[in-house]
This record gives C-alpha cells, sequence and structure tokens, in this order.
C-alpha cells in the first residue's frame, strides 16, 4: 500500500527539503499553487484582437529569419 495522501505529502516536503535545501523547495512548491484567477477569461482578454492569419504571418516570418 502506498500510504494516506497526509503521509506522501509530509514525506515528499521532507525529501525537497534534505535534497534542496529549504529555500530551493519552497521555490519549487510556489510552481503548483492553486491560483485564484479565471485564466481561460483572461487569456481571451488578452488575444481578443489576436486572428487566425496574422499567428501564421508571424510563423512564417520567424521561419524566413531562422
Amino acid at each position: 500500500m502506498i500510504g494516506n495522501i497526509n503521509e506522501i505529502r509530509e514525506e515528499g516536503l521532507r525529501v525537497l527539503s534534505k535534497e534542496l535545501g529549504a529555500a530551493k523547495a519552497a521555490v519549487f512548491m510556489r510552481q503548483f499553487e492553486v491560483g485564484s484567477a479565471d485564466y481561460t477569461e483572461q487569456r481571451d482578454e488578452l488575444q481578443s484582437d489576436v486572428q487566425i492569419d496574422d499567428i501564421v504571418s508571424r510563423i512564417k516570418n520567424r521561419k524566413n529569419k531562422s
């Protein structure tokens, strides 16, 4: 049996802290925090004026520059 989730979490944090040190372990763990924003809504707002033809054009321009 694998164990309960709390035991696994505690062991994982212990191993991360031991191998990475407390500061790096904290940085690593921050990557997985649950955000409070609505990513889909933000993305739609940021890209509301982007057209597929513009994207294709940018891709072609980058390929031609390389």
